[in-house]
Order: C-alpha cells, then structure tokens, then sequence
C-alpha cells in the first residue's frame, strides 16, 4: 500500500510539473534549432545592471549591435549560427573581460552569463568547423572591400 501511495504522489507531482506554466519560459525556433529559455529572467537580471552599464560606457556613439539592422532580419536558416555566435562572443570575451570591484554586478555578470552559457549547451553546432573555415575564406572579398571603402 505505500509503495502504491508513493507511485501516485509521484505521478501527481509529475502531472502537475507538466502542467503548470512555466513564468518566463519560451520556446524559440531559429531555423533548426528550438531552445527553451527563460527570456523574462534574463531580462529582469538585466535591467538591474543596465543603468550602472551606460553610466560606465563612455562611447556612447559606438554600436556593436545596431536597432536598425534589425537581427529579426537574418534568414531562419542563419539564425542559429547567429545567436551561437554571439553567445560565444559574451561568454568568451564579454562576461570573462569584464571587471569591477562591485560584487552585487559580479553575481548578476555571473548569474547571465550562466543564462546564456545554458542557452549555448542547448544549440546544436550550426555548421562543421571546416566548412565555416571555407566559407570565411570564400566570403574575404566581403571583409577586403569593406575595409577598402573606408579608407
């Protein structure tokens, strides 16, 4: 008989994880990958350090990320080599450079780049590591006439 009343208590706690909504919880399709993230959590972690960000930033007439080239434009087929891409970029250069003798942002520093860092497991690998090599060299003309014109 406990054994039975275990095996319902666990079946009903199980039912009820699967059915109850998950705050902030999405689902995102880009191209071939679909993750689960939690986008309200990052945001929330974000918001609180956004402030102390600008007020440090002292060029503020340099975007690394414009609003209007918008990344909702980039080809669903792209869109998961993209946002692996910029993970990789925030975790291997942004939130590992980053420094302050303020331990409150270090735990939100730390507490997104754990966010994103499970975001980056849950991607599959976009393209194989050779072809990404002959597509950057096939598409250096791009990279060479770029950096001509601004001469």
């Amino acid at each position: 008989m406990k054994g039975c009343g275990l095996a319902l208590c666990l079946l009903s706690a199980a039912f009820c994880l699967f059915w109850m909504p998950s705050a902030g919880w999405e689902i995102l399709h880009l191209g071939s990958c679909v993750i689960s993230i939690n986008l309200q959590k990052i945001r929330n972690e974000f918001s609180e350090i956004r402030g102390s960000m600008q007020a440090e930033d002292g060029n503020i007439d340099i975007r690394i990320l414009r609003r209007s080239v918008s990344l909702q434009d980039t080809v669903p087929s792209d869109q998961c080599c993209l946002l692996h891409r910029l993970l990789r970029l925030y975790l291997d250069r942004v939130f590992k450079t980053y420094r302050t003798p303020d331990h409150y942002m270090l735990r939100k520093i730390s507490s997104l780049a754990n966010s994103f860092l499970t975001i980056k497991k849950d991607l599959r690998l976009c393209l194989e590591p050779q072809a990404v090599v002959l597509k950057a060299l096939g598409e250096l003309d791009i990279l060479l006439q770029w950096m001509e014109e601004t001469k």
